[in-house]
């Protein structure tokens, strides 16, 4: 079994940290500026040293000065004197840096598929209908053999499913136009804030981050999140996704000596605001199940409220730093992490939070039964690497010298939704036009038919031939004859009175006969 790992000194006690129990979670909580980091840093320093990976976010940009040997100074050597520490000696550790915008580290990514749609669907901001036709265009993927790998790929398939939303009702449901919209202005705004970088291939290996160096020392992943933090969503997310991978993923293993990787989730509030009942469910249970894969969570928060219960109450070990009461929230805040906290005797936790001085704690861990012991005050032993961020020549050479350096750095974009959606819709257009040539075709007949038919019904034009000399003689002889048929003005004038009298009697006919069926409504005509 590894020795016990010292973390903080009491008057009365050392707080050691069992390493075959520290993958029953912990909390590490507190105010701004009251030492948290350098409780994260120690904590990271001793699981390494132990031979444990640790993966964990670097919120403030500090974190990458455990590549790099600490140094003597007044404060440090007033500290050791004061903690009665005469062994202490600087050392470096072996560093991964990793950052999802390929800035700072080795490019992290996910594809579309593996981040799945109710990930995806917090990300964007979703409600509960458009989540469902997100899952919708996940299934219809799937089922068509479509991969989804990047942004492209989803926003391609998004545009498919949209425009062929008829076809898809009977089988998949009714797909909205709204729900549709809202999802392709989600990833317009996700692409701005650069989440096109977290999507595609080569993805994360999750076996990259359980390695050890030459020393068998640990080696520790440290993903830079100081730009990543200001899209707090993409930041959850990708945590939430590591998480995921290792629990999906990772074999059962039972208890162990040691750890297989030490998990720290920087700023948890974050992780769970705003989040979905079925998101937290989703959570709890991975918090629950995947200490026996030999992960051990810690969340690092401000306020203890962050936490929901159902996941506060599985973190077994705890450091708790000093909070301020300025607020009824923050009295509140006090109240229940001193509750919360195994009662010591000798020490009255309510007050003791709020007199709390800068790297002081009242700390908590779980002895070899797994039972909490008595919450104790004591100063956090100082860290033996350096405290502050490398320099960007060391954060390089740090990268060049990593034992994943090259896998990552090239994008891979293989053949995808977005390629074979391309392929299918330019299949479509000579067929399109042909069939549109052939409606064309079919029009032009069908008018020359229709003029044909026309043809036929209007009689040929009368066509006046030249006279012949029998039609001479006759129109000579009619000319000679008293005409009968010809009308004098005064027989023209009586044929017209005759019929406009016979018209309007008519007409007078048809309103009596009409009114006469419609009741007597007049106004008709």
């Amino acid at each position: 079994m590894a020795d016990p790992m010292l973390i903080a000194r009491s008057a009365d006690a050392d707080c050691a940290l069992l390493p075959a129990l520290t993958n029953r979670h912990g909390l590490i909580t507190g105010a701004t500026g009251t030492g948290k980091t350098i409780t994260l840093q120690v904590i990271t320093e001793r699981l390494a040293a132990a031979g444990v990976p640790v993966f964990l976010a670097d919120v403030k940009g500090d974190l990458s000065g455990l590549g790099a040997s600490g140094s003597h100074s007044e404060k440090l050597d007033k500290r050791l004197s004061a903690l009665g520490i005469t062994d202490w000696a600087p050392a470096q550790f072996s560093l991964q840096l990793w950052d999802v915008f390929g800035e700072q580290g080795h490019p992290l990514r996910a594809t579309v598929s593996d981040l799945g749609p109710l990930l995806l669907g917090r990300l964007l901001n979703l409600n509960e209908t458009q989540e469902g036709v997100l899952q919708l265009v996940f299934k219809i993927a799937d089922d068509n053999g479509l991969l989804l790998l990047d942004l492209k790929d989803l926003r391609a398939m998004v545009q498919y499913v949209g425009e062929h939303a008829r076809d898809y009702t009977t089988e998949y449901g009714n797909i909205s136009t709204a729900s549709i919209g809202a999802i392709q202005r989600g990833l317009l705004t996700l692409e701005e804030q650069g989440g096109d970088k977290f999507f595609g291939e080569p993805m994360l290996n999750i076996a990259d981050l359980m390695q050890t160096d030459d020393q068998g020392r640990g080696v520790i992943n440290i993903l830079a999140a100081d730009k990543l933090f200001n899209s707090p969503r993409l930041y959850a997310t990708a945590l939430l996704w590591l998480l995921a991978e290792l629990f999906e993923n990772l074999p059962e293993v039972g208890d162990r000596d040691k750890p297989k990787l030490v998990f720290f989730f920087d700023e948890a509030h974050l992780l769970f605001k705003e989040a979905p009942a079925a998101l937290l469910e989703k959570i709890e249970q991975v918090v629950r199940l995947i200490r026996s894969k030999g992960v051990g969570v810690y969340f690092v928060s401000q306020n203890p409220l962050d936490i929901p219960d159902s996941v506060l109450g599985q973190l077994g070990n705890r450091v708790q730093h000093a909070l301020r009461a300025f607020t009824p929230r923050d009295q509140k805040a006090v109240k229940a992490a001193a509750e919360t906290l195994p009662q010591n005797p000798k020490v009255n936790t309510e007050t003791a939070i709020m007199e709390l001085g800068v790297g002081e704690a009242l700390v908590t861990f779980l002895d070899e039964k797994g039972r909490p012991t008595p919450v104790e005050r004591g100063f956090v032993l100082p860290p033996s690497s350096r405290i502050g961020p490398l320099q960007p020549n060391e954060r390089q050479q740090a990268i060049t010298g990593s034992l994943v350096y090259g896998q990552y750095e090239k994008v891979l974009d293989r053949e995808s939704a977005f390629e074979r959606l391309k392929q299918r819709r330019n299949d479509e257009e000579p067929a399109s036009q042909n069939s549109n040539n052939k409606s064309s075709s079919g029009s032009v007949r069908q008018a020359n038919k229709g003029d044909d038919d026309l043809n036929m019904r209007i009689p040929a034009p009368r066509i006046p031939t030249a006279p012949t000399a029998r039609n001479q003689r006759d129109e000579e002889e009619d000319a000679a004859k008293p005409s009968r048929s010809r009308e004098t003005a005064t027989e023209a004038f009586a044929k017209s009175a005759a019929r406009a009298i016979g018209s309007e009697l008519g007409r007078r006919v048809l309103r009596g006969i009409l009114g006469s069926m419609l009741g007597g409504k007049k106004g008709l005509f």
